[in-house]
């Protein structure tokens, strides 16, 4: 893990591997590497960011029209020269890799045995030398790599060079996303699409047990039985500009302005059509006539989003709902329900958790699936027999922001036409419901207005080091993704709390050192958190309240209070969760850390 880039041209492709590492560093930086093959195979390898390696490679000179290169967020060895891919077996092959290989003890024994050996910690190693060991018998690289993926157990996507081979690159992939681009007279292999748009536009997705050989001329494709399979070619909507800052200090800041239009194009079809069933797929009308129940599956901010769009469906569609964690679903006895309505959510489409906890779900038989995900022909909405694609752009920062308010919208929207298809939306509600979306662009801007205020918030914040945030009810969400947004990318710790349960064991962490974060708009429950905020200051605890014009707070001795400009209903949690992304970006540049890059983190997380 992270990031992969693979190039064979008739022109010298190290520049272009270069770049789309740099396009690639936010899923994970802690070292980078490439290699090409010519007369040998040379390596450059570097810890720390592509700019530390790129300066390598120009005193060293490297060229080459056939090369591989990554970005490491390392899992297995810690962060030195020698665990960098790519690794090299033999100084014949060169092999780049995401993933977890599981079975990597018990092949680094067998091949010890055979006279191999390691210089790395790595698992990725393993994969090099095995991928040799059956070169020797075979003499075909595109053979060789599909004979040692047979034998890797775990999740992987390699990209795979040799020295015999000059006019070859082979790759496969288990659960790691991969993919193949196709130019003219040259073709690439990547793990993200925006590592090779300054190159092409037209991509190849490969699915789960495919090996792949590229060549100049064309790309072969077997499935995991070794028949040949063809994939279908799609033409990428995403664009260099993008990935640029433009403007911006950081990705994060970014991200965050853009959630106004973020939001608009992901509810167009609603704003211009109505709430239909029908945006989710073929058959949606009649599986979601037909559900009884929806569990969700997600991990991290999405789960958050999970949690808000729980009270949404229970409330409008009189559904019972769960929220499970993919990773925790998976490994438990679950009790299926063939008549449950399955979501997953997730940003990349490849979280591996949320995947393997689908390929679960429809192991127990679940049929009625349905998959939120940002980014077109990932691996979960394939994996979906339905799919409603947010509609955020790239989002590069680790932290998430707009794909979270993207998901929050697209939930809302399922869980009004969830409510319509079963006859529980009336008219009135229905009209009621598209005019707060229509306005909730505006009201999301007004809160990005606020910026200035949190900016003066944040200068308190960049000396603690720790916070609680509290929410009630569909806020407690927003008080989690607050929490973990400061935590992620200024390191202090936050924990979040439902504001009723500080008397039963918080309250005691509460002294005059500990800021409290409130989400409070005014809602049904604002009393009782007016209550819980009493109990936090009769301990001292100095309070920051984000609430709106009708809650009647005022600022005190020991209470911060800023206002969004208006309440807005039922879809609050999306107004709400601007500020706290905000207070979080900016605490952080305060503290000096790397806000789109925060350590021991990256942005797609592809192992267990």
């Amino acid at each position: 893990m992270c990031g992969i880039v693979g190039a064979i041209a008739d022109r010298n492709v190290v520049p272009l591997i270069t770049e789309g590492l740099k396009r690639l560093e936010y899923r994970g930086y802690d070292s980078a590497g490439v290699a090409v093959v010519g007369a040998n195979i040379r390596r450059v390898r570097r810890v720390g960011r592509v700019a530390e390696m790129e300066s390598a490679i120009a005193a060293e000179k490297l060229t080459g029209v056939l090369g591989i290169g990554h970005t490491r967020w390392a899992t297995h060895g810690g962060v030195t020269e020698p665990n960098a891919h790519p690794h090299v077996s033999m100084n014949e092959i060169a092999v780049v890799h995401n993933g977890i290989i599981e079975n990597h003890e018990a092949q680094r024994e067998r091949l010890r045995a055979a006279g191999y050996t390691f210089e790395s910690q790595t698992d990725t190693e393993v994969i090099a030398h095995l991928i040799h060991f059956h070169l020797r018998e075979t003499s075909d690289l595109f053979i060789a790599t599909q004979r040692a993926a047979r034998e890797l157990e775990g999740a992987y996507a390699i990209a795979v060079v040799a020295l015999s081979s000059p006019g070859i690159m082979t790759g496969a992939r288990m659960g790691c996303p991969l993919l193949v681009g196709r130019g003219d007279g040259e073709n690439f292999i990547a793990s993200d699409m925006s590592a090779i748009i300054s190159a092409t536009n037209r991509v190849v997705y490969l699915e789960d047990g495919d090996v792949v050989a590229v060549t100049r001329e064309g790309v072969r494709v077997v499935d995991r039985s070794g028949e040949p399979v063809e994939r279908i070619e799609h033409v990428s909507t995403l664009t260099a500009d993008a990935t640029d800052l433009g403007p911006y200090q950081h990705y994060m800041q970014k991200e965050i302005h853009e959630q106004p239009r973020a939001i608009a194009d992901t509810l167009e079809a609603v704003i211009d059509g109505g709430i239909d069933a029908a945006l989710f797929g073929r058959d949606a009308t009649r599986i979601f006539a037909e559900v009884d129940a929806v569990l969700i599956l997600a991990s991290g901010t999405s789960s958050y989003a999970g949690l808000v769009a729980r009270q949404w469906i229970e409330t409008f569609a009189q559904l019972p709902c769960t929220v499970e964690l993919g990773h925790e679903y998976r490994y438990r006895d679950s009790i299926a329900n063939p008549r449950q309505l399955v979501v997953t959510i997730s940003q990349s489409g490849e979280t591996l958790d949320t995947m393997e906890a689908l390929k679960r779900a429809k192991e127990l038989g679940h049929t009625h699936t349905l998959s939120i995900c940002n980014v077109q022909e990932s691996a979960i909405p394939r994996a979906s027999a339905l799919v409603y694609y947010t509609r955020a752009g790239a989002e590069i920062g680790v932290a998430s922001t707009k794909a979270f308010t993207t998901q929050l919208v697209s939930l809302f929207t399922m869980a009004m036409a969830l409510a319509k298809a079963r006859g529980r939306l009336t008219s009135h509600t229905e009209a009621d419901a598209i005019e707060q979306l229509r306005f909730l662009p505006g009201s999301v801007q007004h809160a990005l207005n606020l910026e200035p205020q949190i900016q003066a918030w944040a200068e308190r914040f960049a000396d603690k080091q720790n916070a609680l945030f509290l929410g009630r009810g569909i806020h407690y969400p927003i008080a989690l993704e607050g929490a973990l947004k400061l935590k992620e990318i200024s390191y202090i710790h936050a924990e979040a709390y439902p504001a009723g349960e500080l008397k039963h064991g918080p309250l005691a962490l509460v002294d005059n050192a500990m800021p409290v974060v409130v989400i409070a708009p005014n809602d049904a429950l604002l009393e009782k958190v007016k209550s819980n905020m009493q109990e936090v200051r009769a301990r001292g605890g100095e309070l920051y309240v984000f609430t709106d014009l009708d809650s009647h707070f005022t600022d005190s001795e020991g209470v911060h209070v800023i206002r969004t400009p208006r309440h807005a209903g039922v879809l609050s949690p999306v107004v709400h969760a601007i500020p706290v992304q905000l207070l979080a970006y900016h605490t952080a540049l305060k503290r000096g850390t790397d806000v789109d890059k925060p350590r021991n983190l990256a942005k797609s997380v592809t192992v267990e």
